[in-house]
């Protein structure tokens, strides 16, 4: 048998799995982790998640501790305020170019989607939440042909992605609104204005739930 020559290398799938600990709050925000706990909790040799943290943090998403310690950092007024204004001004443009360039298949899984995450929601499954609700964004930008605008998404989604997950948890997913039905809505009607003011007034309330807990337990940035 003919080794598959495509296999993803180890480095490699040790930053998507510490990613996504990130990106779904497994890793809360401010709680400090060794690097030896990380090893132990993926399974790895130290070389690859002392690599993929080199890269998370080069991304803003893990800050170095000392004591072969890691953070993700805790979100700020300030920092979300900046991430804010970046994901409004990027994801609705992309949004709006996925929109000409979607086929009935393609809308049909981005329904399927939204579905995962409606159900997620009525069920309080916040794990599930928050990954349904990233593969719906990122399954929409991915669409757009725009690969550096889609990179710089995804390295916001690791800032903002962890105080969603305390939003969640503080609030219950039920407590948290999105436009996604208005949003598909428009992209049946051939609408990519309204696809793009949709997915805008979606992000923008999801901003709006972090900025109320950040004004709930005090912090300052």
């Amino acid at each position: 048998m003919i080794q598959d020559a495509r296999k993803i290398p180890t480095h490699e799938t040790v930053y998507a799995r510490l990613r996504d600990m990130i990106l779904y709050g497994i890793l809360e925000p401010g709680q400090p982790v060794t690097i030896q706990g990380l090893v132990a909790e993926l399974d790895v040799g130290m070389t690859p998640v002392r690599e993929a943290i080199r890269r998370l943090a080069a991304e803003g998403a893990l800050m170095p501790q000392g004591n072969r310690r890691v953070t993700v950092p805790k979100m700020t007024p300030s920092i979300l305020d900046q991430v804010g204004f970046a994901r409004r001004t990027i994801e609705p443009m992309l949004a709006e170019r996925a929109g000409a360039l979607l086929t009935p298949r393609l809308i049909d899984r981005l329904a399927h989607l939204d579905a995962a995450v409606n159900d997620a929601i009525r069920t309080g499954n916040i794990p599930a939440y928050l990954e349904s609700n990233h593969a719906f964004h990122f399954a929409l930008y991915d669409v757009s042909g725009a690969s550096v605008l889609v990179d710089m998404a995804r390295s916001l989604w690791l800032r903002f992605g962890p105080s969603l997950r305390v939003v969640c948890t503080r609030a219950g997913t039920l407590g948290l609104p999105d436009q996604h039905a208005e949003a598909l809505a428009a992209m049946r009607a051939g609408d990519w204005s309204a696809l793009r003011e949709a997915m805008d007034r979606d992000i923008a309330q999801g901003i709006d739930q972090v900025r109320i807990v950040l004004g709930q337990s005090g912090d300052r940035g």
